[in-house]
This record gives structure tokens, sequence and C-alpha cells, in this order.
């Protein structure tokens, strides 16, 4: 069954971007990630213009992450004050990340910059994050049945002023370093059409000290208004908003997120993260694969909008 999309300019399998929508959805269940790291890279697979597939898939992840967002406030799993101090930066960096894609798209490069930043974030952080959750199967394995031990890093982090207590989290810390990674992922889900949480999720756990258990669903909280206020900018500044496209992906997404949430209780927190390492390296590596093998693509994808 193919439909045309106006704004991209392409006709793509309806069915296909249910199925692509429902297993980002799945992910966003089990990993707290808004999933957009995968899907973007996946739209530019089958034939979706990058510029069109970065503003579009920021509406999928709001749906998503609300879906997902859901489940963790029954099970009070979110950090409400924590996501407040996340978003007022992310609010921030998306502003400028916008600004950016536009100066970009003007000069015409915004394709190609977007295609690098995920080869260099997929690879950089599915490489940490492989590495690191092998060392935690072999840990959990050599200390079985003894308590996970608790994270006290007394670190550069405490001696930061405006300090702030988190109670979900058990934290006491200052608010900079959370508005510095708000900031960071607000540029990013504005550029990359991300939400963020594949690199939030890292930061809240190893940079901010937070507990595995509240940090999807603080991440899921936040990457909602970060990605809304990156869509509207899109949609008011660049007009490459696909309505069409993002319906699709909107049901397949919110049912999967139902589905990811029930299967991520299931596992154990080392497995899911492996898990999603290896989903992260793939995509990267066929990224760049692309980018090595088809360097002639780079200068006729204006060329497509004629079919």
């Amino acid at each position: 069954m193919q439909i045309y999309l106006p704004i991209a300019e392409v006709s793509v399998n309806a069915f296909l971007l249910l199925g692509l929508g429902g297993l980002v959805g799945i992910l966003s269940g089990m990993f707290g990630v808004g999933g957009g790291f995968l899907l973007t890279p996946l739209l530019f697979f089958i034939g979706i213009p990058p510029a069109v597939a970065v503003a579009t898939e920021a509406n999928q992840i709001v749906a998503s992450s609300f879906s997902g967002v859901l489940a963790h406030f029954k099970r009070k799993t979110v950090d409400l004050r924590m996501g407040v101090v996340l978003l007022i930066g992310g609010l921030v960096g998306a502003a400028l990340g916008v600004q950016v894609f536009n100066a970009l798209r003007a000069i015409g490069q915004v394709d190609l910059l977007v295609r690098l930043c995920y080869v260099v974030f997929l690879g950089i952080i599915g490489a940490l994050m492989f590495v690191e959750s092998l060392g935690a199967i072999r840990r959990s394995k050599a200390t079985a049945g003894a308590p996970p031990p608790r994270r006290h890093h007394r670190g550069w982090i405490h001696t930061l002023p405006f300090k702030m207590r988190f109670r979900t989290s058990g934290l006491y810390l200052s608010v900079i370093p959370p508005l510095i990674v708000g900031l960071c992922v607000g540029v990013l889900a504005a550029i990359m059409g991300v939400g963020g949480g594949f690199i939030m999720v890292p930061a809240m756990i190893y940079i901010l000290g937070m507990p595995t258990k509240v940090v999807v669903g603080t991440s899921l909280f936040q990457i909602i208004f970060v990605t809304a206020f990156s869509t509207l900018l899109h949609a008011t500044t660049n007009y490459t908003v696909d309505m069409i496209l993002a319906v699709l992906l909107l049901i397949g997404g919110v049912v999967g997120a139902q589905v990811g949430a029930r299967i991520g209780v299931k596992l154990k927190a080392e497995q899911l993260r492996i898990l999603l390492a290896i989903m992260v390296l793939a995509v990267c590596g066929k990224l760049a694969f692309d980018l090595l093998v088809q360097p002639s693509e780079l200068f006729t994808l204006g060329a497509a909008s004629g079919h």
C-alpha cells in the first residue's frame, strides 16, 4: 500500500512506516529513549530526505515518550524536579539548535551534517555503552546475590554552587550539571531529530549519579517537551514537518511503547543496555558505510524530488 508524502515528495509503503514506528515505540518503552536516533537513520534508508526526517521524527518521539511516561508515572519512577531542571536547559538548547539547522539549510549542507552527526554520536555512545555493559554483566556475575553498590560520586560535581535536593532520585547536587546536560540534548534534538535519550540516559546515570530506575521515566518526561518545542520551531521556520508521515509513525509508536514498557520490566538493566549498544553500533555502521561508499549521493540529493 504505497502512499505519497507531500512534504518529503516520495512514495512509501504505509505498513513499513507503521512497522518502523512500532519498533521504535518498543525501544522507547524498554530503554527510556525516544528512539529517534534509530528511526531517523531508518527513514534515511527508505528514501526520506534528512531535513524532513529530522523535523517529522520529533512528532513521533513526543507521542511514544508520552505513552511511555504514563507507565512510569504509575510506578512513581519520574523525578519531576530533576525533569524540570533538565527541561529548562533543553528548551534553550532546542532554540539554539533550530537556528544552526536553519543556517546550514540555507547553505545546503544540512543533509551531510545530520548524517555525520549520527555517525559520530552513535559510534561514540554505542562503543562506550557496550564496554560499560559488558563490565556490568561481568560484575553482576562476580557478585551474584550481593546488593549492587550505591553510586556516590564525590567528584567535582559536588563542589558546584546552587545546590538543590532531588528527593525522588535521593540526590543533593548543583543544578548546573543537569542544566548543561539538558542544553546539549536540546541542541541535538533540533539538529538530529532525536529525543536525546541515548545521551541523556547515560549522562543521568554516570554524570548526575541518578538511580537507574528513575532515569528512564525522568528522561522521557523531559524529551516530550523538548521535542514538541523543536517540532514547533521546525514547522514554523522550515516547513519540513510531513504530517502524513508523522501520523503513521505515531500510531505505530504509541502501540509499541506500551509493549516495550512490559518487556523492559522482565529484563535486567545490564542486558537492556548491551542490547541497546549493539543496535546503536549497527545503525552507525550502516550510516558510515553509506557515506563512504556512495559519495556521489551527496551531490544528487536534490534530484530525488522529480520522482
